[in-house]
């Protein structure tokens, strides 16, 4: 698939250096590394939120850098997780002397090189404390979920936490309920291809689709042939119902892009979800539209729900001026 990119084994770098240049008035980019930093970084009034692992779901990591959300994003090579000494240069570049909390996916390399680099940052008298995002219900065994779009929430409500001068045990215990309460599901209609492979990351024919799709390219949990985007809402929403129970509360709703769908359909998608949702007597309180947690080109989308209480209420409605979370 042609991309438009100069050496598939530089993108990660030039596109790292290519976003300090352009939002140069709050983020830079810390020397030799892949390290994405707020300018006003380190703050001494409050806990520092790093989080990263694999380039191709931008905007994540670091288009959620900014006030309000993250002090600092890591970026590995496409879809492989950041190196544990680039991940200590982030936490160590953002330590102000209240903690740094990590916000890490559930995935092998991502969880042992952020373990490994809190160690590293502890044994330099740093106050690390993590939490593993685990919100893809396409996977049964509880400890085996992937961390998708679910995560830029709990990006959204632990910094706001942070930004409000909450301690590193108040973060925490934050960011632990966000991810206590938060499910998603996600499916595909045409994979991606990673630039230094060049192929597609698996097969799909022009009539068929993927459901339970994960954000590395991954295949999912079953093929089906493509139907309305009504169905497709129907069947991921339903599958995050029939995971936990929503009923009766308020929630946010996040109907994510996987990188190359339109807003026309994703806002489709999300009119279907909204109906389910009331027709169980489920509020909605705040939805996000758009692409927050992507797949370099895949097409698809995946549905993200937060049940949410005051507080995590309050936290999300809190201002940030990250490029990808604005508002």
């Amino acid at each position: 698939m042609k991309k438009i990119i100069n050496d598939p084994n530089e993108v990660v770098q030039e596109m790292t250096k290519g976003m300090a240049v352009a939002h140069s008035e709050q983020l830079h980019q810390l020397p030799g590394t892949t390290v994405i930093a707020r300018n006003d970084a380190p703050n001494e009034n409050k806990v520092g939120i790093v989080s990263g692992g694999g380039s191709g779901h931008e905007p994540a990591h670091a288009g959620y850098v900014g006030k309000g959300m993250l002090d600092a994003a890591v970026a590995g090579e496409v879809f492989t997780s950041p190196t544990p000494d680039q991940i200590l240069e982030a936490i160590k570049a953002v330590d102000g002397g209240a903690g740094v909390f990590l916000i890490v996916k559930n995935y092998t390399g991502d969880v042992l090189n952020f373990e490994m680099a809190a160690e590293l940052a502890e044994a330099e008298d740093i106050r690390v404390e993590k939490v593993v995002v685990n919100d893809d219900v396409a996977v049964d065994d509880v400890s085996s979920r992937r961390g998708i779009a679910g995560t830029i929430l709990v990006h959204k409500i632990a910094g706001a936490k942070a930004e409000q001068g909450g301690s590193l045990e108040d973060v925490k215990s934050t960011a632990e309920k966000v991810i206590e309460n938060v499910r998603s599901m996600g499916m595909a209609l045409k994979p991606c291809t990673v630039p230094a492979a060049g192929v597609p990351s698996f097969e799909l024919a022009e009539n068929e689709m993927e459901i339970g799709i994960g954000i590395h390219g991954e295949s999912g949990i079953e093929r089906k042939d493509i139907s309305t985007a009504d169905d497709i809402a129907k069947e991921l929403t339903d599958k995050i119902l029939g995971d936990f129970d929503f009923s009766g509360s308020d929630t946010a709703v996040m109907v994510n892009g996987l990188g190359s769908t339109p807003d026309m359909e994703l806002y489709i998608v999300s009119n279907k979800v909204q109906a389910i949702l009331t027709d169980n007597g489920i509020y909605v309180d705040k939805t996000f539209v758009g692409e927050y947690m992507t797949s370099l080109e895949m097409a698809g989308c995946s549905v993200t729900l937060l049940k949410l209480d005051d507080e995590l209420k309050q936290l999300l409605n809190e201002p940030s001026n990250a490029m990808a979370f604005q508002g």
